[in-house]
């Protein structure tokens, strides 16, 4: 089972993506932000950094990438596609989700160990958790905020498309002041989701704050596995 892990100039977690795909049994596939190649993968990482230095804004040069033409159209078509951190604000800029990430309302850099409450285990990438399962890995970002009109919002609760929350502090503040305390989103096909938080960070013993990260991964390897052994 192939995981393609986009490199973007500024990317930081793709290694740690690829690392995580290897770790959970699949084969990472290093793809290059200027090729319009996808390599007959089975699905998409795109990782967290700094995508072309964040000019512009947060993925708003990313989405113009050449391999954006090939993934944009597969996603649509069905692809599994996860973006982590830079790379859900990649999608959101890309279209491919809806809402914008913006500045913490703090004004600060996050980097902490990070309660979740799964929303939504139906995903590509969440079908080894359960709803209600609450998860902790790693949050670490600048403009991590995720807001949306009202009306997209009660879509996305609506839909049962609000896939993770933030687990909020004892004054009910999450750590970037997301509305809704919302931490990740799906489309409505449920192949392309995008979370802030990194799940890459807590697939091993001994590095990050836990083993739940390997849910994501080990998600879509088994989806994969089961729809060509149903092909």
């Amino acid at each position: 089972m192939k995981v393609g892990v986009v490199t973007f100039p500024g990317s930081l977690d793709d290694r740690d993506a690829a690392r995580a795909v290897r770790e959970c049994g699949g084969e990472a596939v290093p793809l290059w932000h200027g090729d319009d190649d996808l390599k007959g993968v089975d699905a998409v990482i795109l990782p967290g950094g700094f995508s072309y230095g964040d000019y512009l804004r947060c993925g708003a040069i990313a989405r113009f990438a050449p391999v954006m033409d090939a993934l944009v159209p597969a996603a649509q078509g069905g692809l599994p596609v996860l973006g982590i951190c830079n790379g859900f604000q990649v999608l959101t800029e890309s279209h491919l989700l809806p809402g914008a990430l913006i500045r913490n309302d703090h004004r600060k850099f996050n980097c902490v160990d990070q309660r979740l409450v799964v929303e939504n285990a139906s995903t590509a990438w969440t079908s080894d958790f359960e709803a209600g399962q609450e998860i902790t890995i790693v949050l670490k970002n600048g403009e991590g905020g995720f807001v949306a009109d009202e009306k997209t919002l009660d879509v996305l609760e609506g839909e049962g498309r609000v896939v993770f929350r933030y687990v909020p502090d004892a004054e009910g503040r999450n750590p970037n002041g997301s509305y809704r305390h919302i931490a990740g989103i799906t489309n409505e096909r449920g192949n392309v989701v995008g979370l802030m938080p990194h799940p890459e960070h807590a697939v091993e013993e001994g590095y990050g704050p836990s083993l739940d990260g390997r849910g994501f991964f080990t998600s879509i390897i088994k989806q994969t596995l089961e729809s060509a052994a149903t092909a």
